[in-house]
C-alpha cells in the first residue's frame, strides 16, 4: 500500500523521474519494417553503407573544428573562417545522413565512442601540426569519404534505393568535392607578388 501511495504522490508532483534505466528496444545493425517499397535486405545494406559514411563524416567534422581552432600563420584569418564554414556544412551532412538511416528503419551511429570504433579516418596527433599537414589530413579524409560514397551510391542505386543514392550524390559527394577543391588550392606553391618569368627578366 505504501508503494501505491508513493506512486500516487509522485504522479501529481513536479519532481522529475531521475536515473531511469530502460531496455534496448532496437539493436544497432537492424532495421524496422517501414512501408517504403524497399526490401529488408536493401534497407539493411543502405543503412550499413550510410553508417560508415556517417561515422567518417562525424570525424571529418571534428577534424575541421580542431584545425579551425589550431590554425596559425599568415593565412590564419582566411583559413580559420573557411574551416569553420566547412565544418558547419559537414554538420548538416551528419544530420542528413543520420536521418536517412532512421528513415530506412535503422539506427544511426551517434555516440562518439561508437563512431571511433567504426571510422576509417586515421587519428591525428593530439597536438597541433603544421598548417599544410592539417590541410592535407582534411583532404585525405575527404577522399576516403568520397571513395566510399561513390561506391555506396552506385550499389544502393542497384538495389533500388534511389533516395540513398540521391543523398550520397547530391549532398555528400557534391559538398565533399567542392570543399576538397577549396582546400587543395591552399596547397599550391605559387608566388604571390610576381611570376617566375618576371623574376628572370629582372635578372
Amino acid at each position: 500500500m505504501k508503494s501505491t501511495t508513493t506512486a500516487a504522490k509522485r504522479k501529481g508532483s513536479s519532481q522529475p523521474w531521475l536515473h531511469q534505466q530502460g531496455r534496448e528496444i532496437q539493436r544497432f545493425g537492424t532495421v524496422r519494417q517501414f512501408p517504403l517499397a524497399l526490401s529488408v535486405d536493401a534497407r539493411m545494406y543502405s543503412c550499413e553503407r550510410l553508417n560508415q559514411v556517417l561515422a567518417d563524416t562525424q570525424i571529418l567534422y571534428a577534424l575541421y573544428k580542431k584545425h579551425h581552432w589550431l590554425m596559425r600563420g599568415p593565412t590564419f584569418y582566411q583559413l580559420h573562417l573557411l574551416l569553420d564554414k566547412h565544418a558547419g556544412e559537414q554538420l548538416e551532412l551528419v544530420d542528413a545522413i543520420a536521418e536517412r538511416v532512421q528513415t530506412m528503419g535503422g539506427i544511426a551511429v551517434g555516440d562518439p565512442r561508437h563512431v571511433a570504433e567504426l571510422t576509417r579516418v586515421p587519428r591525428p596527433p593530439d597536438g597541433a601540426e603544421e598548417v599544410p599537414a592539417m590541410l592535407s589530413r582534411l583532404l585525405e579524409a575527404h577522399e576516403m569519404i568520397l571513395t566510399e560514397a561513390h561506391d555506396a551510391a552506385a550499389k544502393t542505386a542497384a538495389t533500388g534505393d534511389d533516395g540513398t543514392n540521391d543523398l550520397l550524390v547530391s549532398e555528400v559527394i557534391r559538398t565533399g568535392e567542392l570543399q576538397a577543391w577549396f582546400l587543395a588550392e591552399h596547397l599550391v606553391d605559387t608566388p604571390l607578388v610576381r611570376t617566375e618569368e618576371a623574376t628572370k627578366t629582372r635578372r
